[in-house]
Order: C-alpha cells, then structure tokens, then sequence
C-alpha cells in the first residue's frame, strides 16, 4: 500500500556532493519521521540522519556538518544532501518512513501506523 522510492545515487569523487530524495507513495494521512540509513559491504544498517513531522533533525556523528535532511511533509518526500563526500560513505543509502498512518486507518480510528524501507540507492565514493 505505501512505497518508499530512493533516487540520486551514483559514483561521486572524494569531496563531491550528491542529493538523495525519497517519495513515499500511497493514500497517507501522516509520517511520524522520516530518515535515511546505510548498509556497506559486510557491515551493518546504521542510522544517517532522521527528520521528524516537526522538522526536529537527528544526525550520526559521522555526518554531521557535511549532510543536511530536509523534508516536504506535503509531497510525503525526504532528502539527504551529501557535501565533503568520504570513501567511507560508500554504501547502499536506505530511504525509511517511521509509523505511516493511512487514510483507511485513521478514518477508523487506528493511530498506531507502520514502518516501512525503501530498496536502497547505491553511493560510491571512488576517484
């Protein structure tokens, strides 16, 4: 019922920048937040940044300073701008929606929502 769409991705040099966007599609009535993760090769998912429906913004130390999320709560959408890009940030970035309410769920009074992942989009960073 909900999809989660990434785009934006692609191989970048070190010290390059890409923008990352997210649309969830679907009858929404509401996202709690919204956020990006990432998964390199042989290591686990971890949190990038979170962006709630206050705009309140959470990021990994990581990336603070060099990333910024922002969010079009009209559009359902999220993005991720990536500037001073490392090798280490290398890894498939994960769009996800943290307790999406439907339309058909609140019209019943069923607040309690679902989360749902993206399939990911893959950033190299590699001169």
């Amino acid at each position: 019922q909900v999809q989660l769409v990434e785009s934006g991705g692609g191989l970048v040099q070190p010290g390059g920048s890409l923008r990352l966007s997210c649309a969830a599609s679907g009858s929404i009535f509401s996202i709690n937040a919204m956020g990006w993760y990432r998964q390199a090769p042989g290591k686990q998912r971890e949190l990038v940044a979170t962006v709630d429906n206050g705009g309140g913004t959470n990021y990994a130390d990581s990336v603070k300073g060099r990333f910024t999320i922002s969010r079009d709560n009209a559009k359902n959408a999220v993005y991720l701008q990536t500037n001073s890009l490392k090798p280490g940030d290398t890894a498939v970035y994960y769009c996800y929606a943290h307790r999406v309410i439907l339309r058909s769920d609140y019209d019943i009074g069923d607040f309690s929502g679902v989360d749902y992942w993206g399939k990911g989009t893959l950033v190299t960073v590699s001169s």
